[in-house]
Parts: C-alpha cells; structure tokens; sequence
C-alpha cells in the first residue's frame, strides 16, 4: 500500500496543465498567513513562511510580488526537489509605512504546472513609539561570554504615557528597563518620553542560533497595541567544535583494528584531559601540550564479537565551564569467516 505522505505525489503525476488546480502549492506550506500585531517603528520586523515539496516533480518559483510596498519579499531557494525546504522572507518597512497595514504576498510557479498562490499578512506600525535601533543583534558572541545591548524607545502623545511591564522569552537573556527621560513640549502639549532597554547575553547562553523577543507591555487602553515586540538574534559559537561528529569505523573484521582521527577545535589553547569510549575495545592517544587543537588518535580493537558498534566518545578539556563534547561512533565488527574445506 502506497504511505499516506505519497498520496501527493502521485496525484500531481496525473495531472494535466489544464486541469491543474491553482491551489496545489498549498501543500507546500505550513502557514499561509501570518500577523505581525503590533510593531514599532523603525523596528525589524520578519516572517518566513517555511516550504517543503511533497511531490515527485520539481517545484520552481517563477516570482513573488507583493501587493503593498510595506512588504518587501524574497525566496531563499526558488528550487525545490522532493522534500527540500526552502522559505519565503517577508520583512516589514516600519519606517516608511504607519498604521494598519495588509499584504498579499502573490507566489507565481511555473514548474510543474503554473500556477499562483497568495500568501496574506496583517501589521499595525505605531507612528507614536520608536525603538533605535530596531532590534537587538548580538551577531557572533564566544561561549561563556556575556555581551550587553542598549536599545532607546521613544514615545510622542500622551504625557502620562508609560511602559507598565518589560519581560524576555529566554532565560539566556536578561533584561533592564529605565525611564529615562520625561517631558511636554509647551506649545503642542506632546509628551514625549524615553526609555532605555539593556538586554544582556548571559554566560551561560547554550550553543547555536537564537532568536528571541522582548515584548514590552505599555497603559494603552487599547489591548491589541499595548504589545510591542523587539527582536533579539545572535549566535552563540560554542567554545570547543569537533570533527567528524560521527566517527564511521564501517565494516571492522573480528579480530582486526581499525584507527581514525579526531580533531577538536577552541577558541584558544587547551588540553585535552580524558578521553571516555562507549566500551573497552577503544583505546585513545592524544597530546598532552596546550594547542588551539587537539588531535585524538581513536583505536579500535574489534576482538572476536560480532554484531553493530554504536555509542559516544566523550572528550573532556581542560577549559573552564566546558562540558565535554561528544562524538558517535557507527561501525559494524564482522563475524568471522568460515574456514574452506580442502577438496576431496
């Protein structure tokens, strides 16, 4: 019986130009609209709208356009072949455009079959806050390193006008929110007032891409706008990398051996302290000098036991507040062959 997640693909097979149906890029996306709520001026404001191609056919998109120039888009992969994934990037012109603002992002494929599909977003952009910059951008930061960002926000109208909660929806961030300036101006009777955002990258931020927001809760009495997000993006590189990240020792002979390297990278010089295998037919090598890499010398001693060889190799280092990191191991020791009997 065909799987439930082939039904696509051989449904596309059997249709004809003609009788193709507008709305099969539909099963390429998991969402088709998105609403920004409220955004801040001058703020970074973003979507990507996730594709994968669930059919047998290559997939091609011919062109986007969008139907309000608030919305800039752009494909990140116009290609796509069976199960690849590619995104749509929608970003927000918040400096350019105020107010209530609807897009309608027009996708036009020309492979298989042509046909255009709509993707709709929604967005209110306040004319009376900005926020400079417009988001957070920590870039790269070391593992272990703490990095703090100011951000200004600015608000004309209402002198009693206030930020009544500021919170983050990550841990390895913290957060610090001032007022710090309070003003009316004495001919237009325009309050304005400033606050000023410290975000902080804490040390103990894990590894790997993040992408976080602040949200800021203001007295509005309007529910819907007194929620302001600020973007937060950053990658955190880890302290110590390694290669390969899974160590193939393939098809191992019983009672042979089988030798591979490991290297493991730092951001400064270390040694390496210990080195911990899955079983005891791993045995190790390794300097005992501190280099900015260390090469580890993986011997393996297949012995007379057949059967799959799996597990990890854990590699600890001599730096502070540095987990050991980890290789897998994939192999398979070979049953013994059997002797040949003489001819008769």
């Amino acid at each position: 019986m065909t799987p439930a997640r082939f039904l696509p693909l051989a449904f596309l097979c059997l249709l004809r130009p003609a009788a193709a149906a507008d709305d099969w890029p539909k099963l390429l996306f998991k969402e088709t609209s998105h609403d920004f709520g409220t955004v801040a001026r001058g703020a970074v404001a973003e979507y990507r709208f996730q594709m994968e191609n669930p059919y047998l056919e290559d997939v091609h998109i011919k062109s986007v356009s969008s139907s309000c120039g608030c919305t800039r888009p752009a494909v990140t992969k116009p290609l796509l072949k069976t199960y690849e994934t590619g995104e749509i990037v929608a970003t927000l012109d918040t400096r350019r455009f105020l107010g209530q603002k609807d897009a309608t992002l027009e996708v036009d494929f020309d492979r298989p079959f042509p046909a255009r599909f709509r993707l709709h977003l929604t967005s209110y952009i306040r004319a009376d806050v900005v926020f400079e910059p417009g988001e957070v951008q920590f870039g790269s930061v070391a593992q272990g390193q703490s990095v703090r960002k100011r951000v200004t926000v600015t608000y004309a109208g209402r002198p009693t006008w206030r930020v009544a909660e500021a919170g983050v929806d990550s841990a390895a961030l913290g957060l610090e929110i001032a007022e710090i300036d309070r003003s009316i101006d004495p001919q237009t009777k325009v309050g304005k007032v400033v606050y000023e955002l410290c975000v902080t990258l804490k040390e103990d931020a894990p590894p790997g891409y993040f992408k976080n927001f602040v949200i800021l809760r203001t007295d509005d009495p309007n529910q819907q706008t007194a929620r302001i997000p600020l973007t937060v993006e950053g990658l955190v590189v880890p302290s110590l990398t390694v290669n390969p990240a899974v160590l193939m020792l393939d098809v191992v002979p019983a009672g042979e051996s089988r030798s591979k390297n490991v290297v493991v990278r730092g951001q400064k010089p270390f040694k390496v302290v210990g080195v911990e295998g899955p079983d005891p037919r791993f045995r190790f090598r390794f300097p005992e000098t501190a280099k900015p890499y260390q090469v580890i010398v993986v011997e393996f001693h297949a012995g007379d036991r057949p059967g799959k060889v799996s597990g990890k190799i854990r590699i600890k280092t001599d730096l502070p507040g540095t987990e050991a990191v980890e290789v897998s191991v994939d192999g398979q020791v070979a049953a013994p062959s059997a002797p040949k009997r003489g001819g008769g």
